[in-house]
């Protein structure tokens, strides 16, 4: 059983750099696999392994200047969820493309998971959905508004060209882990809408301390890695992913005459050329050749 941890968290790091190294030695000793992102803002990511691995990462990171209240979700995965490791740095944690947004100035106000039903359900409240599309179809809040946004980059035009229909309503928004909330709470304040909500520790904490039978949620939430979808209890959900176009597929859809695994799936079979496809079959091949081999293919786990 592996130990999936989920993390954030905003703080000044004059030198993200300085920070990658060690902090990939202590993960790699430790066998700690997933990806870490450092930037000046802060740190983010998901990272998974045995119990005393996890706990070493965390507690380095949590030694890191301005981390001791880092914040995580854990979950667990029967195999593992991740190939290998991976620490970036970046000019964001969480790319919204703001310059001046800031979530250590302010940020909507936090809502814990046993309360947040009663704040969606009432009507002056207007609910959305802050994460890309193809996580929002597989799974989100009852009546929550899908923005339809390809990247995170895209939801300050989207709310320019909607905020109109929001008028007099406070906002409440959520998202995988929190992450992206942070952000967006701060540009909304910026914006002027005087009341913004949030879903503290985001859909995985509700999942993981909301009952089913009181839930509000509806489908399966969606995770970056090789568990594709969790539902209620953090327990695994059925879909799996086209690593063509990375978009979470039910097993029926393996059924469908789109799929062709590693190449092609319902949602991506006209967005990719001929000869994309050509390299796809061939990466599936090598894929196949080390699977056959008992070895593990990167390409066709990461």
């Amino acid at each position: 059983m592996y130990i999936v941890a989920a993390l954030y968290h905003f703080t000044p790091f004059p030198d993200p750099a300085a920070i990658r190294g060690p902090l990939t030695d202590i993960a790699s000793v430790h066998n700690v696999k997933g990806t870490l992102l450092l930037a000046r803002e802060g740190i983010n990511g998901t990272i998974a392994g045995s119990r005393a691995g996890i706990d070493a990462v965390l507690a380095h990171i949590r030694a890191l200047p301005g981390c001791a209240s880092l914040d995580w979700k854990e979950s667990t995965a029967a195999s593992a969820p991740f190939p290998r490791l991976k620490v970036r740095l970046k000019r964001e944690i969480v790319t919204m493309g703001q310059p001046d947004v800031d979530p250590r100035a302010s940020v909507g106000h936090y809502i814990a998971p046993e309360d947040w039903n009663s704040l969606i359900s009432a009507p002056d409240v207007a609910v959305i959905d802050t994460r890309n599309d193809y996580e929002v179809a597989i799974g989100t809040f009852k009546g929550a508004v899908d923005p339809l946004t390809k990247t995170f980059r895209d939801f300050p035009a989207w709310w320019e060209e909607n905020k109109e229909r929001f008028h007099n309503k406070r906002i409440a928004m959520f998202c995988t882990g929190g992450i992206r909330c942070e952000k967006s709470t701060n540009w909304l304040l910026q914006q002027g809408v005087p009341e913004v909500y949030h879903l503290k520790g985001g859909i995985l904490k509700y999942l993981e301390e909301v009952p089913a039978e009181t839930s509000l949620w509806e489908g399966e939430c969606f995770v970056f890695d090789g568990r594709v979808s969790v539902g209620h209890g953090l327990q695994e959900g059925p879909h799996l992913l086209c690593h063509a176009c990375r978009r979470p597929v039910m097993p029926d859809d393996t059924h469908r005459p789109e799929w062709e695994e590693g190449v092609s799936c319902h949602h991506c079979l006209s967005e990719t050329t001929d000869e994309d496809k050509t390299r796809f079959r061939e990466r599936q091949k090598q894929i196949t050749l080390a699977h056959a081999r008992g070895e593990r293919h990167l390409a066709g786990e990461d």
